[in-house]
């Protein structure tokens, strides 16, 4: 069954259970997945990639038609599908199994694609395009955010921060969630300060400081933090930033414990991570275990609360918060 990507809320309230979702806006698909289909679905969740699953077949398919006791209600995700995982998603949903969901996703399939075809004429079944995003339809969701946050935006602040995105809707959420951080005390956004926020004048972003740091790499750590001058947003945002990366290190983790070797975990990861980030990515994997992660994170918290009470002394405080995160233990 062929359906707008939008209609995907009303297709799970009509409890069908097997998905394709393809197309080249990946961002789109990965927000569709977390805030629609998983907050339905079940807590049990197994990700494969189609490799995996083809490489072993039959452990796949244990897992599938093996019911635990443990385990009801599965949600399954398959990455980067092809034709060639048809015939065993065609097995699972001619046997029809209960308690399990399946969320299909690739890339472009062109119309003479056997698995396309195969969602778009069976009933049991829902197939979506996500295609790229315009202006057209960026203008609407920034507009739609503020407006139910109850912030006025000018047309030129929008424009400035659909330039910003490139097209991206992971880069957008980011964004929106960033200005709304640093403007949810204010009723309007004022286009000064955004544009500051978006394009920042420095010699190095916010966000190569809070990598590089994280990487401990102290020598270019500390040439940023002595070439800059952050402001008491920056902090703020600085704060934010550490805890977004750091989150994001700990899920990669948790993925690679399926895969158990970094390279591999990190392609398979969804969003796609850029190949110029990977080595430093690689880096942090192997400085920060789990259990440090969530020590460091909540540390985090307690540095953001004291910042929102000495605002005054923002920077020093992020300084310190640097320099012991780069001086802490390595084991």
């Amino acid at each position: 069954m062929i359906i707008k990507n939008f209609e995907i809320k009303s297709k799970i309230q009509e409890n069908f259970n097997y998905y394709l979702l393809y197309g080249p806006n990946t961002g789109l698909i990965e927000k569709t997945i977390d805030e629609q289909i998983k907050p339905k679905f079940s807590k049990n969740l197994f990700i494969y990639d189609e490799l995996e699953i083809l490489s072993d077949s039959d452990k796949f398919n244990e897992n599938i038609f093996n019911k635990s006791f443990f385990e009801h209600d599965k949600l399954i995700i398959i990455n980067r599908a092809t034709d060639k995982i048809l015939s065993i998603v065609k097995n699972i949903i001619d046997n029809n199994i209960e308690d399990i969901q399946i969320i299909i996703k690739a890339l472009q399939l062109d119309k003479k694609s056997k698995l396309r075809a195969f969602f778009e004429k069976n009933k049991k079944t829902v197939i979506a395009s996500f295609y790229e995003e315009n202006h057209k339809s960026f203008y609407k969701v920034i507009t739609e955010f503020f407006y139910k946050k109850k912030i006025k935006i000018a047309p030129e602040v929008i424009n400035l921060i659909i330039e910003k995105v490139r097209g991206n809707r992971i880069n957008l959420d980011n964004e929106l969630q960033k200005i709304y951080f640093l403007s949810k005390n204010e009723k309007y956004v004022d286009f000064k300060k955004i544009s500051k926020l978006v394009n920042l004048a420095k010699d190095y972003d916010i966000s190569e400081l809070v990598d590089q740091c994280l990487s401990k790499n102290k020598h270019k750590t500390l040439k940023i933090l002595n070439d800059n001058q952050t402001s008491n947003d920056d902090n703020f945002l600085i704060i934010r930033l550490f805890i977004s990366k750091l989150k994001k290190i700990k899920k990669i983790q948790n993925q690679n414990k399926l895969y158990k070797d970094y390279e591999l975990t990190i392609n398979s990861f969804k969003p796609p991570i850029f190949w110029k980030e990977k080595e430093l990515i690689i880096q942090q994997l192997k400085l920060w275990p789990q259990k440090k992660i969530e020590i460091l994170i909540r540390e985090i918290n307690k540095i953001e609360l004291i910042i929102k009470k000495n605002n005054q002394i923002s920077k020093q405080i992020i300084n310190n918060l640097v320099l012991d995160i780069m001086n802490s233990p390595n084991n």
